[in-house]
């Protein structure tokens, strides 16, 4: 049973850092993700990363200011975001699939966390 828990959200201002932390069970190797959904929006990729940690996929607004990474170790899933935006205000949810490499579709991962919640204000 694979089981994702989402931490780390708050309420901080324009320029700011942040830090998400997802802790994982029961998928050990999976290919990892973090998406976000905004007040009124679709559910949007943010990062991924594969199942050994080397290979990693932004999308292209995240690039430069976020960073996710891995430590299986500690089965925990991370999301470093920097100089964050009112516009990066959003529900992030973590991600996980068995097999293949990583992948920008959401309907790509069968198992999510309950998201958490990061409000950007200006």
């Amino acid at each position: 049973q694979v089981q994702l828990v989402e931490s780390g959200g708050g309420l901080v201002q324009a320029g700011d850092s942040l830090k998400l932390s997802c802790a994982a069970s029961g998928c050990t190797y999976c290919v990892m993700g973090w998406f976000r959904r905004a007040p009124g929006k679709e559910r949007e990729f943010v990062a991924s990363i594969n199942w050994s940690g080397s290979g990693t996929s932004y999308a292209d607004s995240m690039k430069g200011r976020f960073t996710i990474s891995r430590d299986d170790a500690k089965n925990t899933l991370y999301l470093q975001m920097n100089v964050l935006k009112p516009e990066d205000t959003a529900v992030y949810y973590c991600a996980a699939r068995y097999g293949g490499n990583f992948n920008t579709r959401p309907d790509a991962y069968p198992y999510w966390g309950q998201g958490t919640q990061v409000t950007v204000s200006s």
